[in-house]
C-alpha cells in the first residue's frame, strides 16, 4: 500500500510540474521560463523537477508530448464523428481539426514554434510523429482494404501525409492573412485527399 501511495505521490508531482510547464512555456516561450518559476507554479521542490526530468529541456519534451496526445485524442474523435466514413471525409474532419487545433496558442508556440527549435527537428519529429502517423496509417490501411483508396504503399504515403499536415500548419500560423491561408489550405488538402480516392 505504500508503495502505491509513493507512485500516487510520484505520479501527481509530475503531473504538477507538466502542467505547470505547459502554462509557463505556453505564455512566455521555452526561452521565458526559468526553472525557479516552474517549481513555484507547481508547488514542488527542485529536487522535485530534477528527479522526474533531467533538465528543463527535458520537461519541455514531457509538456510538448502531453499536448500532442492530448491534440491527437481530439482529432480521433473528429475524424470518426460523422455518417461519411469514406477516407477523404475522415480525413478531412481530421486535416480541419489539426488545423483548429493549431489556431490555440499555446499549440502554436510549443508544438509549432518552440518544439523544433528548442529540441531539434529529429527529436521534435521523434516525439509527435506517432501519434499523427498511427492516425493516418490506420485510415490508409482500411481505404485500400474497402478499395476506395489508390492501392499504394501505406506506411510512406503517411508519411507524406504527415509532412503535409505539418507544412500546412505551418503555413496557416506564419502567414498575415490566416483566414485565407487557411481558406487555400483546405482547398489544396481537399484536392490531395481526392487524388488518392479510386474513381
Amino acid at each position: 500500500m505504500a508503495r502505491r501511495t509513493q507512485a500516487d505521490r510520484s505520479a501527481a508531482t509530475r503531473s504538477a510540474l507538466v502542467a505547470a510547464g505547459r502554462r509557463l512555456f505556453a505564455e512566455h516561450g521555452f526561452a521565458g521560463v526559468g526553472t525557479e518559476a516552474i517549481v513555484a507554479e507547481a508547488a514542488v521542490s527542485r529536487g522535485a523537477l530534477y528527479h522526474h526530468f533531467a533538465d528543463k529541456t527535458e520537461l519541455f519534451a514531457g509538456v510538448l508530448e502531453a499536448v500532442e496526445a492530448e491534440v491527437a485524442h481530439r482529432i480521433a474523435e473528429s475524424a470518426l464523428a460523422g455518417e461519411d466514413l469514406s477516407f477523404p471525409a475522415v480525413m478531412k474532419r481530421a486535416f480541419d481539426t489539426w488545423l483548429d487545433a493549431c489556431e490555440a496558442p499555446e499549440v502554436q508556440r510549443i508544438l509549432l514554434t518552440d518544439g523544433p527549435s528548442v529540441l531539434g527537428w529529429a527529436r521534435w519529429r521523434e516525439i509527435l510523429q506517432p501519434y499523427a502517423l498511427s492516425l493516418i496509417e490506420t485510415a490508409l490501411v482500411q481505404g485500400v482494404a474497402d478499395g476506395t483508396v489508390a492501392d499504394l504503399p501505406t506506411r510512406p504515403l503517411a508519411h507524406a501525409l504527415v509532412a503535409v499536415a505539418d507544412e500546412a500548419a505551418m503555413y496557416v500560423a506564419s502567414a498575415e492573412d490566416r483566414v485565407t491561408a487557411r481558406r487555400d489550405m483546405t482547398l489544396v488538402i481537399e484536392r490531395t485527399l481526392e487524388a488518392l480516392t479510386e474513381p
